[in-house]
């Protein structure tokens, strides 16, 4: 724990100093309102475990439950954990910090009633064909208002953790310190470890580590990829697919504020999908939403200020998140380290800096770790790598030598896969075909919404070069990088290699407890994946700005989009989620 310490001291000085215009915390709460927010993504599948998109989260997210998370009140913090279903706080370890006692809360409930199809499990009208061939109206009525104890949450851990063959986890490699998780009775979850690891409280903390019932996941663990039940602040009502999602109150949620006041404030959450990002700043300047949780480019938060004034209020912060390129390893041409090197000299890191933040929601230059932490490359050192020269003209140069002597030809045309979203993929994918398109390469870009751009990326890989993206919610760098080792360890590689090599290094630096070894670990393991292999290509790291509705009081900007989205602690003015023009 003490190399997590000392980074985490550096580091939040620098994520408070960033920190936006706040809500009135002085306010006092008022109870009422639906708040209805914009998503600007479609929805893959309804499953947190296997997802790792916002586009999930935002709309999904209010309605569990998690062992431990970020302190909503105090979330650019990267430190501060509070227990949700736990109780009494972080646990200290025993056994050398290789054992983690949790207790679990007994006032916690999975909600009294199912809803599918817009209907109710209890209304005799009910389409049991919803809940797939494996769950019947019996099985979710069984589990209809039960007390959540630590068998779920030892269950939902065991399959992130350790998945069997089909079932998806995303975050796995997050927890290769653990040897083993159980429930020791129904109050008690004992987490083991391999080695001590500061980096294993903050993947348990990470808001994509729902728990569901483990009735349910004993019959089919893929349920929840169409279906919500869980025992978050709200209630799941209705979701229209390509539409909205919205749920109500939970009455009988567990946690309360500081005042002992019952939690959520709102009378109800309604996510609306709007991929399109003139849709939802109209949407948020007609006041028909009040927000959106993932961020705006700097033109768009300057309209926005332009035409209403002190109606909006900005919150603006660094991001845990960065987009990068990937060659297909399997490619003909894109499985030679030497071809995705040049694809990484060809591009502009410092110079794009400049342009796109002017028109995206991406700013810093940075390697593989959050920029700003202690465990990040300087300047410096990044400058040594190839594709962060400074000398661009030197770059492209050796770019061309590398294509001829990999026997590319000239004005080689190739697929590039891309999501449809406007911020910043489209904006950073089109700057990249430009960059390529400067050593002679012919990239032709292939956008797709959201599940056909996921489809391409993690199961048909039938692309050539594809965006990927390393969104993560916590700063828990020593996790966070686990993205770059084999993809047959890490649940969210989707290159299509196993580098043996990076495991070790990765493995030797996750064991590490000092932190000056930790940081030269951290060097070479980046100079093997952005220099020596060229794993990945990494773009500008982004730039979180949040303007919303004034009314919209309690919610804190973090340094990810994925933080602090529960919404439980949110309210608005007046209880009034609505103040029209």
């Amino acid at each position: 724990m003490t190399s997590r310490k000392f980074f985490a001291a550096v580091a939040l000085g620098s994520a408070i100093a960033f920190g936006g215009v706040a809500t009135d915390a002085s306010a006092k709460p008022v109870r009422g309102g639906t708040l209805n927010y914009v998503v600007g993504s479609k929805i893959p599948s309804l499953d947190l475990h296997r997802e790792t998109t916002f586009g999930v989260v935002h709309p999904v997210r209010p309605y569990y439950s998690v062992l431990m998370r970020v302190n909503p009140n105090n979330p650019q913090s990267t430190t501060d954990f509070v227990c949700d279903l736990c109780t009494g706080g972080v646990p200290k370890p025993t056994e050398g910090s290789t054992k983690y006692t949790f207790k679990i809360r007994k006032d916690a409930k999975f909600w009294g009633d199912f809803r599918a199809g817009g209907k109710s499990i209890k209304d005799k009208d009910f389409n049991a064909g919803l809940l797939g061939d494996k769950i019947s109206v019996k099985d979710v009525k069984g589990v209809l208002g039960t007390t959540v104890n630590a068998y779920d949450v030892a269950k939902n851990f065991s399959l992130i953790i350790f998945p069997p063959k089909g079932v998806p986890s995303a975050r796995k490699a997050f927890f290769r310190m653990v040897k083993s998780v159980e429930a020791t009775d129904a109050n008690t979850v004992v987490f083991k470890l391999k080695f001590p690891s500061g980096a294993f409280i903050p993947a348990v903390a990470l808001p994509f580590n729902a728990i569901y019932p483990k009735a349910l996941l004993d019959k089919d663990p893929h349920f929840f990829t169409k279906n919500i039940y869980g025992s978050g602040p709200f209630m799941f009502d209705e979701y229209q697919p390509g539409s909205f999602v919205a749920g109500v109150r939970n009455p009988t949620y567990h946690q309360k504020d500081a005042n002992g006041n019952a939690l959520p404030y709102l009378d109800g959450v309604r996510s609306i999908s709007a991929p399109k990002m003139a849709i939802r700043l109209n949407a948020i300047r007609g006041d028909r939403a009040a927000i959106e949780f993932r961020g705006f480019p700097p033109k768009a938060r300057d309209d926005l200020k332009k035409a209403l004034g002190d109606k909006i209020t900005v919150q603006e912060s660094n991001w845990n998140c960065a987009l990068m390129f990937i060659g297909n390893h399997k490619h003909k041409f894109f499985g030679n380290p030497d071809v995705r090197r040049a694809l990484s000299l060809a591009v502009d890191r410092w110079g794009g800096s400049k342009y796109l933040s002017k028109i995206a929601i991406v700013k810093t230059v940075g390697g593989i770790v959050f920029p700003g932490d202690p465990l990040a490359a300087t300047k410096a050192e990044l400058t040594k790598i190839p594709g962060f020269w400074t000398d661009l003209k030197k770059s492209r140069a050796e770019a061309k030598k590398l294509l001829k002597k990999a026997g590319v030809p000239e004005g080689y045309t190739f697929k590039f896969n891309n999501r449809g979203v406007d911020q910043p993929y489209k904006i950073v994918g089109t700057w990249l075909v430009g960059q390529w398109k400067k050593i002679g390469l012919n990239p032709k870009q292939h956008v797709q919404p959201s599940g056909p751009f996921y489809a391409s990326l993690r199961k048909k890989k039938d692309y050539d070069v594809s965006i990927d993206f390393n969104c993560q919610s916590v700063i828990n760098p020593l996790a966070d990088v686990s993205k770059y080792i084999s993809d047959d360890k890490a649940g969210n590689n989707y290159a299509n290699y196993q580098d043996r090599k990076a495991d070790k290094m990765y493995d030797a630096m996750l064991r590490e407890a000092d932190p000056v070894k930790t940081r030269k670990l951290m060097r070479k393991y980046e100079w093997h994946t952005l220099a020596e292999e060229v794993h990945v290509g990494v773009t500008p790291w982004w730039y979180k700005i949040n303007p919303h509705r004034s009314y919209v009081q309690g919610w804190k900007v973090a340094p990810s989009h994925y933080l602090n989205q529960s919404l439980e602690n949110v309210w608005c003015t007046g209880g009034k989620c609505s103040h029209s023009n």
